[in-house]
């Protein structure tokens, strides 16, 4: 794996984020969500529904990669990405939560 400098990372804003809402984006392997920064809401396409029912993550708080260029995914503007746990292996993905002391919007540093 090729190593970044410290100016490639801080070039990544991650905030947590509350899911609001969640569904299955039907005949796919991807969940639909709403989260909500406290400021604002997006909606974000993952691929994360093998390992997720979408009422399992429903006002969960996880961690985004707030400032991900949107792209159109099957039809869905996704605003963001989840970050989750491991992806190398895909027999145990975990979404990457945090504790309940953390406010939506928060910067991940």
């Amino acid at each position: 794996m090729e190593e970044i400098s410290i100016e490639d990372f801080r070039k990544l804003e991650l905030r947590v984020a509350i899911v609001t809402a969640a569904e299955r984006i039907p005949g796919t392997r991807l969940l639909r969500l709403e989260v909500s920064t406290g400021q604002e809401k997006r909606q974000i396409v993952s691929g994360i529904a093998e390992y997720y029912e979408p009422e399992q993550l429903l006002n969960r708080k996880v961690v985004i990669v707030y400032n991900l260029k949107p792209r159109v995914i099957r039809g869905y503007e996704s605003q963001g990405m989840i970050l989750a746990a491991g992806c190398e292996d895909g027999t145990s993905v975990k979404v990457v939560t945090v504790d309940e002391g953390a406010s939506p919007g928060s910067k991940v540093c």
